[in-house]
């Protein structure tokens, strides 16, 4: 049956209205990722709210280029990979993780990238995250359409400072954070990066950012755009 389904996909995903505000096709994006992602990558650490979500954003934005860090062995890669190899994409991946004298307790080490190692369109570097993509966002032409996703399990002055030097460099920045659900502090959670995106709106003001969140438990993902 979803094999069925599949080939009548609306390559695009994106709504037939003509609406300002996020839309998207749940229905072809739900049989696309039981089909194709599920298999490869399974529902952890992305359960299928966030898959959903991540799916959706790189259907909305269209993105020239993906930047992502913090993604162990490179499921969010393949995850982004595969979306854009469906909808025909013609989009650059980067995918950043800690270099190898650096420790930490997710490192991948030889595993690194293991699950989009030799696809098309997807490099491999190593480097902090957010300071590596600044870098090669730099030396593009600033009419790319740019798609950063970050891997929120770490503290907010992290997160803070990785929202902050993406904003303040890229135009119209388009970002997806992981591990962002917020919880009363008797839960013991982290919610650093739940209050990292609550700040980070008044140091700049005069934007506007519009925020869609998987918030009915963990471990939460928020897609940040500007309007």
């Amino acid at each position: 049956m979803i094999k069925r389904v599949i080939g009548k996909l609306n390559p695009s995903y994106k709504s037939k209205f003509d609406g300002k505000e996020f839309e998207v096709n749940n229905w072809d994006i739900s049989s696309f990722i039981l089909s194709r992602i599920i298999p490869i990558v399974g529902v952890h650490p992305f359960p299928l709210n966030e898959l959903s979500l991540m799916v959706a954003c790189v259907a909305w934005s269209n993105p020239t280029h993906i930047f992502e860090w913090g993604t162990h062995i490179g499921k969010s890669a393949r995850i982004f990979h595969e979306t854009c190899k469906f909808l025909k994409i013609d989009t650059e991946i980067h995918s950043i993780d800690l270099p190898d004298d650096i420790e930490h307790a997710e490192h991948p080490h030889n595993a690194r990238g293991k699950l989009v190692k030799g696809r098309k369109n997807v490099f491999l570097h190593q480097g902090d995250g957010v300071d590596t993509s600044i870098n090669l966002y730099e030396t593009m032409n600033k009419d790319i359409r740019p798609l950063f996703y970050l891997d929120g399990d770490h503290n907010y002055h992290t997160v803070f400072r990785e929202l902050f030097s993406i904003i303040k460099t890229v135009r119209d920045p388009k970002i997806i954070l992981h591990d962002t659900f917020y919880q009363t502090e008797e839960s013991g959670y982290n919610i650093g990066p739940a209050s990292a995106i609550e700040d980070i709106s008044l140091k700049f003001p005069d934007m506007k950012f519009k925020r869609i969140d998987t918030s009915t438990g963990l471990p939460g993902m928020t897609f940040l755009y500007t309007v």
